[in-house]
């Protein structure tokens, strides 16, 4: 039996999504990066270069480990217009580990690499309130397995190319009505595969200029798990439990960077990060096979803008400071709460050392989006989500590495 009650009771998004920037891109996989405000794709000097250009491993002597560890404490703020009460997302703090893994030949100019980490996903989560669309909660876990090799032909150019596995899953929840009425909730889960490439080029034509790209391509992955309902027969005593799938596209996404060097101790980087959300037009959720519910999302691509620098001391030490701004990629029109996007500043410093086998950097990170008020929404289930939005959020980064 299918469900009776309307599909759109999942709100306006079949996908629990996190409330960052661009989307729900987690662009942060190292702490020197991070730190430097993930301009890294034209200097790329540790095994992260993975995921910011897997061309920069080639300048990685012998074999070497890194891990990485994120850990962010977010938070989103409503307010009706033109009044009524601020509601506040549930703050929790969020981890994402990731881990690299290169090695190079000696007998060719060759680098082979391995990375697990995280492009996209974390949560949001709605208390069930005033708000005029209830209680929403949302998580993903997605995770890219991506095995690279790098080449240089030159001493001043390298290449890099690989595939990518990708592994997701998802749960969301959207309470109808709002307490005490437990029951009456949409929750889906689902999971899925599927499988892209990544490239990279680092050009370092002079001692004081490196220029870096890389490229990783769109993915679609189709989400397959089970949708549950209040049982049509008796909504506030029980659910049912349906198949169903909905197929979620993933942006290509393109970073290009700079990296000028004026003395051996100053490393200063400029970045133009961009993802293609634009190829996300609408989620088609299907049940029993057929499409019940074509849910709209009409995103626009748009940039992160990164800035970062580095100071080299003595004995290893080194310490890093970098901003971003990121660009809003979601209409007003589609806004979802469960993806409360806008305009960001993203603040970072951070600091290492390096030492003849290992080395550790930490970094923190301080992000703001300027209030956005949302007019026009047509999409907010089980009502419009036009009002007025802050985000906050605070994040630390470590990340260990050994060469052998």
């Amino acid at each position: 039996m299918r469900p009776t009650i309307p599909l759109t009771v999942l709100a306006g998004a079949f996908l629990p999504l996190p409330a960052m920037a661009l989307g729900l891109r987690i662009a942060d996989q190292d702490a020197q990066a991070t730190a430097r405000g993930n301009a890294f794709a034209a200097t790329a000097d540790n095994p992260s270069a993975i995921y910011y250009n897997p061309a920069g491993i080639s300048q990685l002597e012998g074999s070497q480990a890194s891990a990485n560890f994120y850990a962010i404490g977010l938070s989103s703020t409503y307010k009706p217009n033109p009044s009524g009460p601020e509601t506040k997302t549930k703050y929790k703090l969020q981890g994402i580990p990731d881990f690299y893994f290169t090695t190079g030949l000696k007998s060719a100019p060759v680098t082979f690499g391995f990375g697990a980490f995280a492009p996209y996903g974390l949560g949001v989560e709605w208390p069930d309130s005033s708000a005029p669309f209830r209680a929403t909660k949302g998580q993903m876990v997605y995770y890219s397995f991506t095995p690279v090799v790098a080449w240089k032909p030159h001493a001043t150019l390298s290449i890099a190319a690989g595939p990518t596995i990708n592994y997701a899953n998802t749960e969301f929840q959207q309470t109808v009505l709002p307490q005490p009425f437990p029951l009456l909730q949409t929750r889906l889960r689902g999971e899925g595969t599927d499988i892209g490439y990544t490239a990279g080029i680092q050009w370092k034509p002079v001692t004081q200029h490196a220029f870096g790209v890389s490229y990783r391509s769109a993915t679609a992955i189709n989400f397959g798990g089970s949708l549950d309902t209040p049982d049509p027969a008796a909504p506030f005593t029980s659910r049912v439990s349906n198949p169903a799938t909905a197929n979620f596209k993933f942006p290509q996404h393109i970073i290009a960077g700079w990296s000028y060097r004026p003395t051996p101790a100053w490393n200063l980087e400029v970045n133009v990060d961009w993802t293609d959300w634009s190829r996300l037009d609408k989620v088609d959720v299907k049940s029993g096979g057929i499409t019940q519910q074509s849910l709209p999302f009409n995103w626009n691509s748009s940039f992160f803008y990164e800035f970062g620098v580095t100071r080299y001391f003595d004995k290893g030490w080194h310490a890093s400071a970098g901003y971003i701004y990121s660009e809003n990629s979601v209409p007003d029109a589609t806004f979802n709460p469960v993806i409360p996007d806008s305009d960001r500043h993203i603040f970072s410093v951070g600091g290492g050392r390096t030492y003849q086998h290992w080395r550790w950097d930490l970094a923190l990170q301080l992000a703001y989006g300027p209030s956005r008020t949302v007019t026009g929404n047509t999409s907010g289930i089980p009502a419009p989500a036009n009002g007025t939005f802050d985000f906050l959020s605070h994040a630390i980064a470590l990340s260990v590495g050994y060469k052998f």
